[in-house]
């Protein structure tokens, strides 16, 4: 059975029902007809208004229609309809949201005067309609405006409305048993009732003291200030206070902006990215914003209060983005403001941001975190801002004077210009990958135009406040040369190598880009030339020339416009044959530039990394990263975006480095763990490889594969390995330091050279072999030449005959182990003695490790001395006159090619601690058979050196 407050809620809604239908058809409807003239930009907002408020009105009815339908139906079937069906309780919320969209367009009237202003256009209509008025509303007295009449009219009857709803559902709730599941419900909807009686009474307070303030500006200030959604707040006459350092003459504070007046200027300051700051006097407080701090004073700590209290609410207000419910202060959000914020904001004060408009986080006034800045001349940052500044990653958009092309920025910045690692891509299709300093390119980059430029060329070396300085690779495709060496202010300056497309090298002294002083010339093929030259590496006088077959001609030397190369000396034919290893081998740049400094550039970052204790958040900025380029990321201003690794990542994943190092110290363990950091693009030993090879490929490939430089290729890479220890030796202290543990005891020379060349050097060789060893293919080429025409001479010989040829004992012949088929004979069998040590020893060209090229040697060895045992029925320890012969037998049918460049990489590259050992004496014997199969194969005594009768 339904309760006498379920029927009386019923009839509420009944009358209200009808009323606002009576309120729409007398006063609404005739507001719209009679809105002021539309051509008027006020007039234009009046009608939106009350078309606004029109809308309103008729979700009202609807949502009053849905209520009455839900009451009507529970007290039609009270036993199958329960008293949480009203809709009034299941959803009290939505109900709420309606009255209150009602009571903003409401006020939003109110403020600015629309029912008055609509009344003027039909006075004659609403006299004629007096009657009716007052027979709506209660009280209304007889001597009151129209524009006052029909607000009454719009408001009374909800005012009235919700009064009744409060008392109701009160009276609703004490019917309702304390465990009864409805009465939360019940007593929810009657707070929320409760409270919007609240919320009305300043809603329309704020909105009457809004409309009046209009009346007491200008009306320029009040076409500046006015907005229909604006609520004032607090006002300075009614509340003083003196702002300094502005002197304002009066302080406005609205729901959305604070303002102040001084004269004829009018100061507005957006609530959202204001912040308040309490005073040490108990009178005062701080404001401030962007752009500006202010105090406020008040006379007296009661108006301080007053002032601190509301300006702090509306910030708070301002950032909800809604009104406070029911009242400015109340609710169940914090009532502090955070310090940390989102916001807009466009910049006035002359400076570099002047004009730009910046979006992000905000912190005490400041951009603070990820935001984007936008400049009116299509110029773009986004990324991470610190105290006001561009600070850590951000693209950066600059456009250019021509039409769609912009310069890309994708760097890392410190206190507003580009500071560490960065990525840019230029509109001349240029791109720059290196380090920067106070937004010039400064330490290790990589500059490179595009391959269809006019002019292509890469630039790969040191830089010094935005130019070329220090070590540094050149390419010019156009003229085919590749300059290596030293550079001044953005010119070739000090020693440097010129290498040229056609193989011709040259090595002196730059001064201002130009060749100064002697050098030397090599040509592909051999010749040499000492002395001086122009430019484009003609002969301009004194010099000498050796040819390759030992020929001089020294003198003064002259080039003319069509006379082709002119000299006057003495040419010496009677000179003997140069060393081949001071023409043909001669490597440049050995000692010009010494390796402990060619590339500082890119240990430096990294030694920088780990003596501030390897930070994550300096990780990309001081060890860089990789993108993908994108020439649509340089046409857009709509896209700016990077995929690169997640910078929230950082920290963590060093802490997993540090961690992992510390577990894989033992030395198995610590050869698998650095084998997978040099391997992994995101460790910073992986980081440091990487960019080591980029050097590498830089400097030896392409024009700059010429066999002079392989000293300096080489020692390179040693150098390289020694940083790389050098870099594990730094992150091992780091973690250790973080674990409080103690730190290792420095390394002496010794021990280091051992991990370098026995641990390191190993792993990181493969990086560089392709390279590497093409420089060995070309500097032992015509060494390798003879070699291979040796082993095609003695493939000719049936295994028996070589045998013979080579004077290996007859009694160490392995026959037994030949198979022969019918009519075959011993003298034709071919490629079948001693093929174990034959396919043993092939295996060394699979393995860029020179310890274990050196195994497979050993092992090859031992194969030849199993055999010899087998054939002989015992174990047998070979003497040296009969091992060489043998070993030759099984280079001879290996086949290795190239065994020249393999040789001489082993011995330059292998272990220290084997000089003297098995190792160097197994090389020792492999480089002996080399050098016997380059020579005459008709001598049958290759005794050379080998003079040994004991075994060994």
């Amino acid at each position: 059975m339904c309760s006498p407050e379920e029927a009386a809620l019923l009839r509420l809604e009944e009358v209200f029902s009808e009323t606002l239908t009576r309120i729409n058809s007398l006063v609404l409807q005739p507001l719209l007809t009679a809105a002021p003239d539309p051509s008027d930009s006020w007039g234009r907002e009046c009608l939106r208004l009350l078309q606004q408020l029109q809308n309103s009105s008729q979700q009202l009815c609807k949502v009053t229609e849905e209520s009455l339908q839900s009451l009507r139906e529970r007290l039609h079937h009270p036993d199958s309809t329960g008293l949480e069906s009203l809709l009034l309780l299941h959803s009290a919320d939505r109900v709420l949201q309606v009255h209150m969209e009602y009571i903003d367009s409401y006020t939003s009237c109110v403020a600015v005067q629309a029912f008055q202003k609509a009344a003027k256009r039909r006075s004659e209509y609403w006299r004629s309609q007096w009657k009716e008025l007052r027979q709506l509303l209660s009280g209304m007295s007889s001597e009151g405006s129209v524009g006052t009449a029909l607000g009454q009219a719009l408001r009374q009857p909800l005012t009235h409305h919700v009064q009744q709803y409060v008392l109701l559902l009160l009276r609703l709730g004490d019917t309702v048993g304390e465990r009864d599941p409805t009465r939360e419900l019940v007593v929810h909807a009657a707070t929320l009732f409760g409270n919007l009686q609240s919320f009305m009474r300043q809603a329309l307070d704020q909105a009457l003291a809004t409309q009046a303030l209009w009346h007491t500006l200008s009306s320029r200030l009040r076409d500046v200030l006015c907005t229909p959604a604006r609520r004032l707040l607090q006002d300075s006459q009614d509340s003083p206070v003196t702002v300094t350092p502005l002197r304002a003459e009066r302080a406005l504070l609205f729901d959305d902006a604070l303002v102040l007046l001084q004269g004829n200027n009018v100061h507005t300051f957006d609530l959202k990215l204001m912040w308040v700051e309490p005073g040490q006097d108990g009178c005062t407080f701080h404001l401030l914003t962007p752009e500006e701090a202010f105090s406020f004073c008040s006379k007296d700590p009661e108006g301080q209060v007053a002032w601190q209290w509301k300006v702090t609410q509306a910030v708070c207000q301002a950032l909800r983005g809604k009104k406070d419910f029911p009242v400015l202060g109340a609710g169940p959000e914090p009532s502090e403001p955070p310090t940390c914020r989102c916001g807009a904001y466009t910049f006035y004060a002359e400076g570099r941001f002047c004009q730009a408009t910046y979006e992000g986080e905000w912190y005490w006034g400041r951009p603070h975190g990820k935001g984007t800045l936008k400049w009116p001349d299509g110029q773009n940052h986004v990324g991470d801002f610190c105290q006001g500044l561009e600070h850590g990653f951000g693209i950066r958009l600059v456009p250019q004077a021509s039409e769609d092309k912009f310069d890309c920025y994708k760097c890392h910045w410190r206190e507003g210009s580009m500071c560490g690692y960065g990525i840019c891509e230029y509109s001349t299709n240029e791109v720059y990958k290196g380090y920067f300093q106070e937004g010039l390119r400064h330490g290790f980059g990589v500059l490179e135009s595009a391959p269809q430029a006019p002019q292509p060329c890469k630039y790969t070396g040191h830089w010094e406040r935005g130019q070329r300085s220090g070590y540094g690779i050149e390419e010019d495709s156009d003229r085919g040369e590749r300059y290596i060496g030293m550079w001044q202010a953005d010119q070739r300056h000090g020693p440097g190598v010129m290498v040229t497309q056609a193989g011709v090298c040259y090595q002196g002294t730059f001064q201002a880009d130009k060749i100064v002083g002697p050098g030397i010339l090599l040509s592909d093929d051999d010749s040499l030339y000492e002395g001086t030259f122009t430019r484009g590496l003609t002969l301009l006088g004194k010099g000498k020339v050796t040819f390759p077959n030992g020929i001089t001609l020294e003198g003064s030397f002259s080039t003319g416009a069509g006379r082709g190369l002119h000299t006057q000396g003495v040419l010496d034919t009677a000179a003997l044959p140069p060393d081949p290893s001071s023409t043909c081998k001669r490597q440049l740049g050995l000692g010009a530039f010494p390796v402990e400094s060619r590339w500082q550039g890119v240990y430096g970052p990294f030694g920088d990394f780990i003596r501030a204790g390897c930070p994550g958040d300096l990780r990309e900025a001081l060890l860089g990263f990789h993108v993908q380029s994108s020439r649509e990321l340089r046409k857009s201003q709509e896209y700016l975006c990077c995929e690169r690794t997640h910078p929230e990542d950082c920290v963590g994943r060093m802490e997993d480095i540090l961690e992992e190092l510390l577990q894989h110290r033992e030395p198995e363990a610590l050869q698998q763990y650095l084998r997978k950091a040099l391997s992994n693009s995101l460790h910073p030993l992986g980081k440091l490889l990487q960019t080591l090879m980029l050097t590498f490929q830089a400097t030896y490939t392409g024009i700059g594969a010429n066999k002079h430089l392989q000293g300096l290729a080489q020692e390179e890479v040693k150098q390289h390995a020694r940083e790389l220890w050098a870099a594990y030796r730094g992150l091992l202290q780091v973690a250790l330091e973080r674990k409080g543990q103690a730190p290792e005891e420095e390394e002496d020379a010794e021990t280091r050279d051992l991990q370098v060349h026995g641990l390191v050097l190993p792993l990181v060789l493969p990086s560089f072999y392709s390279e590497l060893f093409t420089l060995y293919l070309l500097l032992h080429e015509r060494e390798d030449s003879l070699y291979s025409q040796g082993i095609a001479n003695l493939s000719l010989f049936p295994d028996t005959k070589l045998l013979e040829f080579l004077d290996v004992q007859k009694h160490l012949w392995p026959l037994k182990d030949l198979t022969l088929t019918t009519n075959q004979r011993y003298s034709l069998v071919r490629d079948k003695c001693f093929l174990s040590a034959t396919e043993c020893l092939q295996k060394m060209i699979t393995t860029v490790d020179p310890r274990e090229k050196l195994e497979v040697l050993e092992r090859t060895y031992g194969e030849i001395e199993a055999t010899v045992s087998r054939v002989l029925g015992q174990e047998h320890k070979l003497p040296m006159d009969d091992l060489l012969p043998l070993l030759i037998y099984v280079v001879s049918r290996a086949r290795i090619q190239h065994l020249g460049a393999e040789i001489h990489l082993i011995r330059d590259m292998m272990d220290p601690m084997h000089t003297g050992g098995l190792y160097d004496f197994l090389l020792t014997a492999l480089e002996s058979c080399y050098e016997h199969i380059q020579k005459d194969m008709k001598l049958h005594r290759l005794y050379g050196c080998w003079n040994s009768k004991e075994p060994w």
